[in-house]
């Protein structure tokens, strides 16, 4: 595939508003785990999220039919067991460390892309990647790199399953379009959490209030902050994730896996918006590092396609 063939700058645009709008539905989670337990969030979430792309293929025409099933299938479980072992991780390291974890993806999509692909990598996305991962360490802070454990692996598997189901986007599904892809996703995390709402039903933990129990609550009867931020995820995550989907469908994996870095500034910014959280100076560091990251790889891609 020729390089004309990417579109980094319009895949660039399109990560920005998926880290725009994510950054700011994810950040009321933290709402949702007060009362609710993680399974029926991603339970519920898919059941919004298939009505109202549902009501959108109507109206304008969607395509959700799949043009090879097995493509589609496949990606959808890769991308949903790395969701699943990502917030599992979280119920017994610390988010710094698993967040870091997840955010080694770029690097696997850089090594697989080479060696599984053999496309070819230049120096400067190599860089670029490093330079984005130095920022993450940066943006999470000095914690992310200790308590390393043989179960610290975990967040690391997520981030390599996360990149292999970003790969598979271009190389396995780009015939599909965005919007059946986004029905994957949803359909596969609907079904994961079915299965540990059953699980929990069937073997019940009586866990008290709090977020710190959201991996282990089972069903309960929600309330109204439930509904209406797992509706807001819902709806933010048709938009964003289905922009996140369409940048890699557009441009090399290896691409736009370093420009979604821009997630971690979107989240910090929002987090001081809503919650008034603040960062430190090694923070703003990590950030402008990320930052840089991402324009280089835009810079480079608009000469190359120029």
């Amino acid at each position: 595939m020729s390089v004309t063939q990417d579109r980094t700058l319009a895949a660039a645009g399109l990560i920005f508003v998926y880290a725009t709008v994510i950054g700011y539905t994810d950040n009321y989670v933290r709402v949702i785990a007060e009362s609710a337990g993680l399974w029926q969030f991603h339970f519920t979430r898919t059941c919004m999220a298939m009505v109202l792309l549902g009501l959108a293929a109507l109206v304008l025409g969607l395509r959700l039919r799949p043009v090879n099933l097995r493509a589609v299938v496949a990606r959808s479980t890769i991308h949903g067991l790395a969701m699943v072992i990502y917030f599992g991780a979280l119920a017994f390291l610390p988010v710094a460390l698993v967040a870091a974890g997840l955010f080694t993806a770029p690097i696997f999509v850089l090594l697989i892309s080479r060696f599984a692909y053999g496309h070819a990598i230049g120096p400067v996305r190599i860089f670029a990647v490093l330079l984005g991962f130095a920022g993450v360490i940066l943006v999470l802070g000095p914690e992310a790199l200790s308590g390393a454990s043989l179960a610290a692996v975990l967040p690391i598997l997520a981030g390599a399953m996360y990149a292999m189901g970003n790969i598979a986007t271009r190389e396995w599904c780009a015939q599909e379009r965005a919007e059946t892809l986004l029905a994957g996703f949803f359909l596969a995390l609907g079904v994961i959490g079915a299965l540990g709402m059953a699980a929990l039903t069937l073997w019940p933990t009586e866990v008290p209030a709090g977020a710190e129990y959201f991996l282990m609550r089972g069903p309960v009867w929600p309330d109204g902050a439930f509904w209406l931020w797992t509706f807001v995820q819902a709806a933010g995550s048709l938009i964003g994730v289905g922009m996140m989907i369409r940048a890699y469908q557009i441009t090399d994996a290896s691409r736009a896996s370093v420009l979604e870095y821009m997630i971690l500034p979107a989240s910090a910014f929002w987090s001081y918006v809503i919650w008034g959280q603040t960062l430190g100076a090694l923070a703003w560091v990590g950030m402008a590092l990320i930052v840089a990251a991402g324009t280089m790889i835009a810079l480079r891609a608009r000469a190359q396609e120029g």
